[in-house]
């Protein structure tokens, strides 16, 4: 948050030339927008047995600024019928984000080996990444993951003149973003914060 200018006129200056100094410019809080790969954010929450509270994550990454979206990647267990329990539970957890005010995007899955699948969301994310920044002109964007595929995204914001914050724990944090982000939030001290896992 930039604060105002202070001006401090001397004692002996009269109260007629006060009322005409300039008014303060109104300060102007810096607008946030936020991308979240859920599955990375969700594995790094697991690592460090917490249950992930979306909401206080939330508050915590915007801190005393504006936010524009926050927008969360999510992949879909396959629509075969041995996922299907699995996928009207991911449908509930991301009808909750949505009432919640997330803007959730989703992909879906495919079989990738015995009881797992795979929805990788990276290619999504980065485009609609770059999209969004045109569109919405944040003055930060906030990359919450730690996958190092997305370092050319954060140079590329970077070179738009958009300063990019990452959200990671430093132990699944990629060199490679890492380097590529003007700053790295820890997410370890936000997630302990959070209850354990049952």
């Amino acid at each position: 948050m930039f604060a105002s200018p202070v001006c401090h006129l001397p004692a002996s200056v009269s109260s007629s030339a006060r009322v005409k100094r300039s008014p303060a410019i109104p300060s102007k809080l810096p607008r946030v927008l936020i991308f979240a790969d859920e599955s990375n954010v969700t594995s790094s929450a697991k690592a460090a047995n917490r249950k992930l509270d979306w909401l206080k994550l939330r508050d915590s990454l915007v801190g005393e600024r504006e936010l524009i979206e926050m927008v969360v990647y999510a992949g879909l267990p396959p629509a075969m019928p041995e996922w299907q329990a699995e996928r009207d539970k991911k449908y509930k957890f991301l009808h909750w984000l949505r009432s919640n005010g997330f803007l959730v995007l989703t992909k879906e899955g495919a079989p990738s080996a015995e009881s797992q699948y795979k929805a990788n969301v990276d290619v999504l994310m980065a485009v609609d990444a770059v999209e969004l920044a045109n569109a919405m002109k944040p003055d930060v964007v906030i990359l919450l993951t730690g996958d190092a595929d997305f370092a050319d995204l954060a140079i590329h914001l970077r070179r738009r003149g958009i300063r990019v914050q990452v959200a990671s724990t430093l132990q699944t944090l990629g060199a490679g973003l890492k380097t590529a982000a003007n700053e790295v939030i820890d997410l370890s001290p936000v997630l302990k914060s959070f209850e354990p896992l049952g």
